[in-house]
């Protein structure tokens, strides 16, 4: 995550901004985007990946090579719960940095609705 301090009527603020894997990457999992992430901050579930919020740069070149389009800045409305997703498993899942093939069924996967909900797996992935 990257950080830094706005002065502010007498106070100091501090900003700061990540980006974060959304629900469409479950059951898809493409990899484009862990091999050009330059902190490697990716990591993988059985299904799923995220990104650890404190590594992240900030910088977004992941966030154009994710054909799903789940890479998103932690900025847009409605996201909180994403971003302690990806905080939370970023702590036990191992880091990913290599690209992998996508899941099989991951051209029929993107898009689809209440893919957390109903296919969401806490298990980690292999990772490299």
């Amino acid at each position: 995550m990257f950080a830094f301090l706005l002065p502010f009527e007498n106070a100091i603020l501090e900003c700061r901004m990540t980006y974060i894997v959304t629900d469409n990457c479950i059951r898809c999992k493409y990899t484009d985007c862990v091999e050009v992430c330059p902190v490697d901050c990716f990591y993988e579930g059985e299904n799923f990946l995220v990104i650890h919020p404190d590594e992240c740069i900030d910088c977004g070149v992941c966030e154009p090579e994710c054909p799903a389009e789940a890479i998103k800045p932690d900025t847009e409305p409605g996201l909180d719960k994403w971003l302690k997703i990806n905080a939370d498993y970023a702590k036990i899942w191992p880091n990913i940095t290599v690209k992998k093939d996508p899941m099989p069924e991951a051209k029929e996967m993107d898009g689809v609705d209440g893919k957390f909900e109903q296919f969401f797996s806490e298990k980690p992935g292999s990772g490299d």
